[in-house]
């Protein structure tokens, strides 16, 4: 790997005027603020339609788009939606916040309208019946025919959602919860304009993502994707795939996801997600999973593998438990699987999300792949002793972050751990104040030999706790914060250039 460095910023922690980041022209900014303060990656947070929760690691679909991110500007310069349209709703009065439910009520009601009055609905209106807009909808019977491995059973289960309320897949009738051919094909000609609605809002996500990255690949910015281990339960995957999953003959899940009670939980965290059958996997030759890192690469230019140790052995709970005690380890298909993804990764990026106990089995497993393990910085005072997060004992061959989305932000760290561990760290890297201690932690990472370094946008700010993005195994207040439209100043990217500089990693 080439001496590096980048910026960590989820796309919907982004500014924009429609209550949360998309991919507007404040995502062009931040492209440009990169490139000028030399930044050779962007990471961000995965990119799947969210549910429940609002967890992108909760997503209806591995390969889907989330249609939050769709920039409404741009579908108005489109011509389908008219700016009197959009402006007659409200997105949320707090700039720094997403307003989830606000956003969820807004934007399909939008994007509906958008299809209703585009070329590409079942009955166009007649403005768009007019032979200039055959290449677009060339364009899009195109893009549906090649994404048909996935999107045909992701926008039947978009509809079907629809039709019963919003409910979990799980808790349909029988005939089309199981599949029942018969079922399928009665609810594909009923819901037929509902799925042609749900191909549209992809192909929007679609055709804007592809366009801020390349701008972002002409630019030298590179794009760090984020693939979760699991997929949820109520999703296209588990719905349309169950044979690849641990689930009973009703289609339910006999064994979920999660981790077992450590310092941090003595409950352990019971995530929910179903279990892959990775015997079923194996007999298919990982062809599920070579689609999947196929269709990453296509999103991103290097691909972070969240939960990495759960590929050597997994934490697998009886379905109805509600705590993880009661789990049990599981060897999981180890080298098998990355030996079977080596002509689909090529020699494009991938980093280990290696965090956690880890048993000498997952070190060999990361040693194996070759892939570049994480050094977090918050991780590194804990044990009040030498630690492998303490950049000193950095290899090459890894990427180090003061902290990741996870974490609380360095300032709020050190604000709310306990003062043997602030004073620690500070002693550490020789600092007498919490401010200067959060430099300070940016100025280590980027100084050691790691060859990636990757700073979350609110420790450059020096931003406190009410800037964090995620507490996990909790509900209600995640994922919302955003950056202020003010932050990329100037000053601060002549900041983020000399570090670069001074560090090598220009």
């Amino acid at each position: 790997m080439k001496r590096s460095c980048g910026v960590l910023l989820p796309i919907s922690s982004l500014p924009s005027q429609y209550g949360i980041g998309c991919f507007s022209t404040e995502a062009y900014r931040f492209v440009d603020f990169l490139a000028a303060a030399g930044q050779s990656w962007w990471q961000i947070l995965p990119l799947g339609p969210t549910g429940y929760g609002d967890s992108p690691y909760q997503s209806f679909s591995t390969f889907a788009g989330n249609p939050y991110f769709i920039d409404l500007e741009q579908v108005i310069g489109d011509g389908y939606l008219s700016r009197d349209e959009v402006d007659q709703y409200d997105f949320g009065s707090n700039p720094s916040y997403i307003d989830y439910d606000r956003i969820y009520q807004v934007r399909y009601l939008l994007l509906h309208h958008a299809y209703e009055n585009s070329p590409f609905t079942l009955h166009p209106r007649e403005k768009w019946k007019d032979p200039e807009y055959n290449k677009d909808r060339y364009a899009f019977e195109t893009y549906i025919a090649d994404s048909k491995e996935w999107l045909d059973d992701y926008a039947l289960y978009c509809a079907l959602k629809g039709r019963y309320e919003n409910a979990a897949w799980v808790d349909w009738d029988d005939d089309i919860r199981l599949r029942r051919p018969e079922a399928l094909k009665e609810w594909h000609g009923k819901l037929l304009n509902d799925i042609r609605f749900y191909c549209f809002i992809q192909y929007m996500f679609f055709r804007q993502w592809k366009a801020l990255k390349d701008y972002a690949n002409k630019h030298n910015v590179k794009i760090i994707g984020d693939l979760p281990i699991y997929v949820a339960l109520d999703s296209s995957d588990a719905w349309s795939h169950p044979e690849l999953f641990k689930l009973d003959d009703e289609g339910r899940p006999s064994v979920v996801a999660g981790c077992p009670p450590d310092a941090f939980s003595a409950t352990g965290q019971l995530w929910g997600n179903p279990i892959y059958d990775w015997k079923k996997h194996q007999a298919e030759g990982f062809s599920w999973w070579k689609s999947r890192m196929k269709h990453s690469f296509f999103f991103y230019d290097a691909v972070r593998i969240d939960h990495f140790r759960g590929f050597e052995s997994y934490y697998e709970i009886p379905a109805g438990e509600t705590t993880a005690m009661n789990g049990t380890w599981v060897v999981g298909p180890g080298i098998e699987l990355f030996e079977a993804l080596s002509d689909t990764i090529g020699d494009r990026q991938v980093i280990a999300e290696d965090l956690g106990f880890l048993t000498p089995e997952v070190h060999k497993l990361l040693a194996d792949t070759g892939y570049p393990g994480m050094k977090v910085l918050q991780f590194a005072f804990d044990a009040l002793s030498d630690s492998d997060y303490q950049p000193h004992n950095y290899t090459h061959n890894c990427v180090v972050y003061t902290g990741t989305h996870d974490n609380d932000t360095s300032r709020g760290w050190l604000d709310n751990t306990s003062a043997k561990v602030s004073e620690y760290a500070m002693k550490y890297f020789g600092t007498k104040n919490k401010e200067d201690t959060v430099e300070a932690m940016i100025r280590a990472a980027m100084m050691s030999v790691a060859d990636i370094c990757i700073i979350p946008m609110q420790d450059y700010l020096c931003l406190g706790s009410e800037a964090r993005i995620n507490t996990p195994s909790t509900l209600g207040n995640n994922w919302k914060w955003r950056i202020s439209k003010r932050a990329t100043t100037k000053k601060l990217e002549e900041r983020l250039l000399e570090l670069a500089r001074i560090y090598a990693r220009t």
